[in-house]
């Protein structure tokens, strides 16, 4: 999610990767359509509405001891109070210049994510 040039994380409060930055998702259930399972999953770990804005890409992660399809979107609230929820215990808006260090990201992938995010922005 992104607002005025920033992008939402979340610290993860459960393993795997407790106390580390995550980028705000989660699961899609099997009879769930995966823009709804988005907009149900960031409402729960958010607080926030959202409108998907643009299809970021797909990665594949290991999680938990399997490989999980990530696929990603650029979304903007559109109401709600942000509130960290389900698995988070913290959120902060992050500009390109001030996200965390690799090491503080909770998976892999979302260096390359976050990497495309900036690079978008800095473009602009």
């Amino acid at each position: 999610m992104e607002r005025d040039g920033r992008v939402l994380l979340g610290r993860r409060r459960l393993d795997p990767s407790a106390g580390l930055w995550d980028i705000p998702g989660g699961f899609v259930d099997e009879d769930e359509h995966p823009l709804q399972a988005l907009e149900r999953e960031l409402r729960e770990e958010t607080g926030l509405s959202i409108e998907p804005t643009e299809f970021l890409g797909i990665w594949m992660q290991p999680y938990d001891g399997r490989s999980v399809l990530c696929l990603t979107w650029l979304a903007r609230a559109t109401r709600g109070r942000e509130r960290p929820g389900d698995d988070l215990e913290e959120l902060c808006w992050f500009k390109p210049s001030e996200l965390p260090a690799p090491a503080e990201l909770a998976f892999e992938t979302f260096v390359e994510i976050l990497a495309l995010w900036r690079a978008r922005h800095e473009q602009s």
